[in-house]
């Protein structure tokens, strides 16, 4: 999920030089959208429409700002507080549309603008952050409610309250002199820096290929949809996930996966777009902003306002797991390694678990992805997954039509079940060259209030994957529509489960309508929709055989649910091992021998004051080694490439995934002991998605369930307890 990129890219879209002439005129983002339901009118907008409209967001935010930091009247609530969360409110239109569009299409056009603008912006975010006056009447209406026990507002209004005071302290307003301008800084730098770091990573993903030749038998072991789509692309093989999973996990050569796996893995480590200085300057800077502010890590910065509040508990939870799923995955890879020992394989490397993985599942359960594709064409899936939120919730999708920025785009109305208006989703399946890889739910515009009218303003909600293109075209001979693997329709389930979380929401303020909610809370609605998968009731509403519309056979559906667990254990220490990779970059002050040291000007010197992150391959491997079941690949690793936490929002907040997981399945063992369509359950569910970051999300919890939340469901779930 991606929502947290949100600041991020506007952070991207947003520094001017300079306007063009006319710069006013014709221009989109200064001109109320009148498509149906505000749809963006992306037929209009150019890459030239956005600079100015960013000067004018910028500039009206200057005004907005001072006029509250200025106002002669004694600050409140509302003069002050509400007042700040309306601010920006231009910025967040162009914005919005500028970084779906940089992480979508991020032609070269783009990039550059993006690297050109973010120097202004960055200094607009932290003028802002950094105003005296602002944060003082920040700081006045926060003392007076807290001495009042803040009597007259409501749970909300406490929250929100509470989230702008400690926001100003985390953005350093109470910093003077010296280290205040080391905050300007630092900030500025770490911006940049983040931006660079995606970028490159970006680049390097899009530019690598190799050329596949059939007559040399480079397709060997590929199943017939896979060596199709590789035909479908001039026999091309990249980095881009269509392309780079099937191949490991089909191919037979293990010449060629043991050369695609370093390509990958090799992706910014050296060369023409490089991270490691970026990922050394970025830890250390990180940790100097925690320095500032008096927290022993970046770490403990980031965690206070989550449901894991401290590094202790996070490594609690992940050493927890760690010991509950190391036997298990330590037996998973042993059973994979001995398939490969009879092809003559003596040490299983990086580059041969997808395939030899497979094989097992094949032998063990007669189950591939081959067999399940036929009946995952991405038209039904589509049609399944919109229909489980219609069993769920009443809610129904209708196909828009509207200006779409790509031709592979649809837009969707999206109605709730008394027929009003929830807002529009926005569906991008396939990759491109211009298109960062993965997929991702994010927002046009979020849903808020409007301060003047009352009126509730509905979410414009977009999720992005990278599936695989259908053959040829409808009707002609050798088509193929978009098959999906079991995989694929899981990734799907998750996102659609995050845009639920955003169209659903009813809140009153936008800093805490939708997915705006605490890190490690944010995937329990994703991870939660990904369960209805391994259900019948589910699969029988869309899973049929593309050609002659049979619907999945039942033994194939229990031969699903058999391979459900498949490998838990070593899935769970994969995701334990970047989980720890990320709390050891953002913990480095607790490990710090000695602390005694004084900000310097402005330098780049990662390993004067951490030694540690001179050999950035020898600490990941050190980080992850608690997990490690596969041989480490000299000059290979993760974190060159590592956007969620380098780039993406997800610093030190990694283990979320994992936090969330233990929710899920807590959350989907209630709906099988009460019925997977029970409406009342659904109600509750309901409340929690539309509640937002109204309420503690631990409060939040409770009232769904009824009481905390238990590891055992998520350890039955995989197998681990029977």
């Amino acid at each position: 999920m991606q929502r947290s990129y949100l600041a991020a890219a506007l952070m991207v879209a947003a520094a001017l030089t300079s306007c063009e002439k006319d710069q006013n005129m014709n221009n989109p983002f200064f001109e109320d959208w009148t498509l149906p339901h505000g749809a963006v009118p992306f037929d209009q907008i150019k890459t030239e429409h956005y600079k100015p409209a960013i000067l004018k967001a910028i500039e009206e935010e200057d005004q907005e700002i001072d006029a509250i930091a200025n106002n002669p009247e004694a600050p409140t609530f509302a003069n002050t507080v509400e007042a700040l969360e309306y601010t920006g409110q231009l910025l967040e239109k162009v914005g919005g549309v500028f970084y779906n569009m940089l992480e979508c299409d991020g032609t070269d056009d783009m990039l550059a603008l993006a690297e050109e603008m973010q120097p202004i912006y960055s200094q607009h975010r932290l003028n802002i952050a950094l105003n005296e006056k602002l944060f003082e009447r920040v700081e006045t209406v926060w003392n007076e409610y807290k001495a009042k026990d803040f009597e007259g507002l409501t749970v909300a209004q406490q929250r929100m309250l509470k989230d702008h005071y400690e926001g100003y302290l985390k953005a350093g307003a109470t910093l003077k002199g010296e280290a205040r301008e080391r905050w300007r800084k630092v900030s500025a730098r770490l911006d940049s820096l983040t931006l660079a770091y995606g970028q490159n990573v970006q680049k390097a993903t899009g530019e690598w290929s190799y050329q596949l030749d059939p007559e040399k038998g480079d397709l060997a072991g590929l199943p017939d949809f896979a060596a199709d789509a590789y035909k479908q692309n001039g026999y091309k093989l990249t980095l881009l996930a269509p392309s780079y999973r099937p191949f490991m996990t089909y191919s037979s050569r293990r010449d060629l996966r043991e050369m695609l796996y370093k390509a990958y893995n090799q992706r910014c480590y050296g060369g023409k777009y490089d991270n490691t200085q970026n990922i050394q300057e970025i830890a250390k800077l990180r940790q100097e902003k925690a320095d500032l502010l008096g927290f022993q890590s970046f770490a403990d910065m980031r965690l206070t306002n989550t449901m894991a509040k401290t590094p202790e508990s996070v490594n609690n939870l992940l050493n927890t797991l760690l010991n509950a799923y190391k036997a298990a995955g330590t037996s998973d890879v042993q059973e994979v390694a001995a398939l490969a020992k009879k092809d003559g394989i003596d040490q299983l490397m990086p580059w041969d678990f997808s395939y030899y993985s497979e094989k097992l599942k094949k032998e063990k359960f007669n189950v591939n992805d081959a067999m399940v594709k036929p009946f995952f064409s991405l038209e039904k899936v589509k049609e399944g997954v919109f229909g489980l939120a219609k069993t769920l919730y009443g809610v129904t999708f209708h196909k828009l039509d509207v200006p779409v920025y790509n031709p592979d785009v649809e837009c969707f109305e999206v109605i709730d079940k008394d027929s009003t208006y929830l807002g529009l989703l926005y569906t991008d399946f396939f990759p491109r060259e211009t298109k960062r890889p993965g997929a991702w739910m994010t927002e046009f515009r979020g849903q808020k209030r409007n301060p003047v009218t009352g009126a509730d303003e509905r979410p414009i909600v977009q999720i992005v994957m990278s599936f695989t293109k259908p053959v040829g075209n409808p009707g002609e001979e050798g088509y193929t529509p978009s098959l999906l693997t079991y995989d694929e329709v899981e990734t799907f389930l998750h996102e659609f489960g995050h845009s639920l979380h955003g169209l659903l929401t009813k809140c009153t303020y936008p800093s805490q309508s939708g997915t705006s909610v605490a890190h490690d809370f944010v995937e329990l609605p994703s991870q939660f929709n990904e369960n209805f998968l391994g259900k019948k009731e589910f699969l029988d509403t869309f899973a049929a055989d593309w050609q002659t519309g049979e619907k999945i056979p039942q033994e194939l559906i229990d031969r699903l649910h058999e391979a459900s667990a498949f490998q838990a254990g070593y899935l769970c220490l994969r995701q334990l091992s970047f989980g720890m990779l990320d709390m050891a970059f953002h913990s480095l002050g607790r490990t710090e021998k000695n602390s005694d040291f004084r900000v310097q000007d402005f330098e780049y010197k990662p390993t004067e004051r951490f030694p540690q992150l001179a050999d950035i391959e020898k600490f990941e491997e050190e980080a992850m080694l608690p997990t490690q079941l596969l041989p480490h690949v000299e000059g290979t690793m993760m974190c060159t490439s590592f956007t969620h936490i380098f780039s993406g929002g997800y610093a030190a907040g990694y283990y979320g995934y994992k936090w969330a997981e233990v929710l899920d399945a807590d959350a989907f063992a209630v709906f099988e002991r009460e019925g997977l369509s029970n409406p009342e359950t659904a109600a509750r569910f309901r409340h929690l998605l539309e509640s937002g970051d109204t309420v503690d999300p631990a409060e939040l919890y409770r009232q769904f369930k009824g009481e905390d939340p238990s590891i055992e469901a998520l350890m039955k779930r995989d197998g681990i307890l029977k």
